[in-house]
């Protein structure tokens, strides 16, 4: 498959960058809410609007009423996303847990599907339960209890968490924390008694909660796939989240280089353009090629996603990883490049430094990817 989009994503791309430069702009929205101490962290309004786009709906099958449409093209609004630094429930929503509830029944996928599609509902993924991404590790108790479960444990920086209409929870339903089986996915509703959240602001202004799990009620119908078989569930949703994160991250990427390449064009020093020193040419055209080999990359994940390969789950950690590294370096590029200027508030480019940080965090970063692909691997 080639590297690149065809006509109609190509379209789509188009739709969604005009969208994104517009309605999702850097003072627009993220500046706005921030300044604002904003409790989500973003606008319900633009979230609507991304709704009326058919945005929200992109990865549930058309049976379901969404566009039945795939990772690539998710990941071309997540691109457009992270270029704009927009900030937005489309990852933990329409990309994460859009993906675990397509493995749900037809209740749940009744019950949540419409309210996504439309723009009305927020959803979140609780799975670490620590300060880094361990998935093989879940020690949260779900106990039978009735005809249902009785939740008990603690997750840590559950993205949009308080903001959530649903939560979809990893808990353990037999064996040791450490065990690949005996995890359940179960689908948690935002006015479950027992539910409380402790919210905390991440470096780019996104809000995120420390989630606490006191003897939670639900009924069977809230269960996720197979009890003690939702570990398979979890990797396609992990897997999904983190190809749509090295999208978001592509974006952050290219954003803080086209930034700083327009910089140069304009920053003069010692009676000329910066852009005209050969030392600072070579780091440009060095970042470029990272941050198109990174694209590429992702890309490649998708398209092996879409397909239901094999491999996907390993050039899932590859794009993640080559991402991660990509995008550090695009923000470091562009803050070093900017001068002092770079490190004040007034100039945007430390705004992407920031989601950058965060985004590598999310379900994992470089170092964890890294050992996952030699994992995976065999070496």
């Amino acid at each position: 498959m080639p590297l690149y989009h065809d006509d109609d994503q190509t379209m789509l791309a188009d739709t969604a960058s005009q969208f994104m430069a517009e309605e999702g702009a850097i003072a627009k929205q993220l500046r706005h809410w921030r300044d604002r101490e904003c409790k989500d962290g973003f606008g319900h309004a633009l979230w609507k609007q991304m709704a009326e786009m058919g945005f929200t709906g992109i990865l549930v099958p058309e049976a379901d009423g969404g566009l039945g449409m795939g990772h690539v093209e998710a990941g071309i609004v997540l691109e457009e996303i992270g270029r704009n630094l927009t900030p937005s429930p489309f990852l933990t929503s329409s990309v994460v847990a859009a993906t675990a509830l397509g493995q749900a029944g037809d209740d749940l996928r009744g019950r949540y599907l419409p309210g996504l599609i439309a723009g009305e509902s927020v959803f979140a993924v609780a799975i670490d339960e620590g300060a880094k991404h361990r998935p093989e590790r879940i020690a949260t108790r779900a106990e039978k209890s009735g005809n249902g479960f009785r939740l008990s444990g603690r997750k840590d920086f559950v993205v949009q968490g308080a903001s959530a209409d649903m939560i979809v929870v990893a808990a353990r339903t037999s064996g040791a924390d450490d065990d690949a089986d005996g995890v359940t996915l179960f689908a948690v509703p935002k006015d479950a008694a027992g539910l409380n959240h402790d919210s905390v602001r991440l470096v780019d202004s996104a809000m995120a909660s420390h989630l606490t799990l006191d003897g939670v009620e639900l009924d069977g119908d809230a269960v996720i796939g197979e009890v003690d078989g939702g570990r398979e569930v979890l990797n396609r949703m992990l897997d999904a989240g983190r190809v749509g994160a090295a999208a978001e991250g592509v974006g952050v990427a290219r954003g803080a280089m086209d930034m700083t390449v327009d910089y140069l064009k304009q920053r003069k020093q010692f009676g000329k353009l910066i852009g005209e020193f050969q030392a600072l040419q070579h780091r440009a055209a060095h970042l470029y090629s990272e941050v198109e080999i990174a694209r590429a990359v992702t890309i490649k994940a998708q398209q092996l996603l879409d397909a239901g390969a094999q491999n996907a789950s390993l050039m899932a950690s590859v794009a993640k990883a080559k991402v991660g590294k990509a995008a550090g370096l695009a923000v470091k590029e562009g803050v070093q490049m900017h001068g002092g200027i770079g490190m004040t508030d007034e100039y945007d480019i430390g705004l992407y430094m920031k989601r950058d940080r965060a985004l590598a965090e999310f379900l994992g970063d470089v170092h964890y990817h890294a050992g996952r692909v030699a994992e995976l691997s065999g070496y």
